[in-house]
């Protein structure tokens, strides 16, 4: 199966970036500095809360073709009145919403990437937009070699615009792309489209006592520890 692969996507939040604990860590030591007291956990926690049903939005037409970023800062600004804080002034509510343009990998990230490109195309297959992920690969070094943001298809996932929207770009048959992702969501999404699929568990995405993707719930083509396992499993 590994010969017929010729590229592999990756789900970036959660898969390939530790998106809460960095975001914890980024802000908190940035309030502190700026002498804000606000419980950054519990904004973290509520924001997040927002970006399903935001693209639920999108994807149903309610809204127009909206990007990630402006989506982040619309629900930032709904936390802020949520949580009873006056806003920030424009710099500084900036400075919080593009945190997510700085977020870090996890510990086998870099390492796994950088051998999984030795032998693949790469890139992330991310409802974050381009600017996010370009940013993002600067700083946590992500050696991608595109960037398959869901803002050049105008869908967000599940869409089968997405998977195939790659696909198209690649021009490579749906055999030939593999997706690799923490959400089983997702690789039954690409699955049903013909796409091969890699799971890799990240049981701490969402903090202690997480519920959800713990384990593979159907018969993925890969199923690894991490991305290092990942590449080994793959010859790389």
């Amino acid at each position: 199966m590994t010969s017929s692969v010729k590229a592999i996507v990756f789900d970036t939040f959660g898969t390939v970036v530790d998106w809460r604990g960095s975001i914890i860590r980024d802000l908190t030591a940035w309030g502190a500095a700026e002498g804000l007291q606000i419980d950054w956990t519990g904004l973290v926690d509520r924001w997040r809360d927002h970006y399903n049903p935001q693209k639920a939005r999108v994807r149903s037409g309610e809204l127009p073709w909206t990007n990630l970023d402006e989506l982040h800062f619309d629900a930032l600004k709904a936390v802020f009145a949520e949580m009873g804080l006056a806003e920030l002034d424009h710099d500084r509510m900036m400075h919080v919403n593009k945190v997510w343009h700085r977020l870090d990998g996890w510990p086998d990230t870099s390492r796994g990437l950088h051998r999984l490109k030795s032998k693949f195309i790469i890139g992330p297959l991310s409802n974050a937009n381009v600017a996010i992920l370009v940013n993002m690969a600067k700083h946590a070094d992500l050696p991608w070699d595109n960037v398959f943001s869901c803002e050049l298809f105008q869908h967000y996932k599940p869409d089968p615009e997405t998977y195939l929207g790659v696909c198209k770009l690649l021009y490579l048959e749906p055999g030939a792309v593999m997706m690799c992702a923490a959400h089983n969501y997702d690789l039954a999404a690409a699955r049903s489209l013909g796409l091969k699929t890699a799971f890799i568990a990240r049981p701490t995405e969402y903090g202690e006592g997480q519920t959800t993707d713990l384990t593979a719930e159907q018969r993925w083509d890969y199923v690894a520890d991490d991305l290092e396992d990942l590449a080994r499993q793959l010859g790389c």
